[in-house]
């Protein structure tokens, strides 16, 4: 359990140094209307917008899927 927890540490630290370079790289090789289309144009916080998505996006996901459970074992407790 240890060694996946590792690993799948190690992952994540991984992904993330991918995408933080590969972002500065196109912050700074790229003219400024191409990477306002690419990162939007408040470029500073493009991490934050996509976490926060993501997130809203999951919560979005658990609540349908939520509601969806208690419909299905709702009716079953009433018959």
């Amino acid at each position: 359990m240890l060694k996946r927890l590792f690993w799948v540490g190690v992952g994540v630290a991984l992904g993330v140094l991918a995408v933080t370079k590969a972002q500065a790289y196109v912050k700074a090789n790229t003219p400024d209307k191409a990477r306002q289309f690419l990162l939007g144009p408040d470029q500073d916080h493009v991490a934050v917008r996509t976490l926060s998505g993501l997130i809203a996006e999951f919560n979005e996901t658990r609540r349908a899927r939520e509601d969806e459970l208690n419909r299905r074992y709702a009716n079953r407790a009433a018959r």
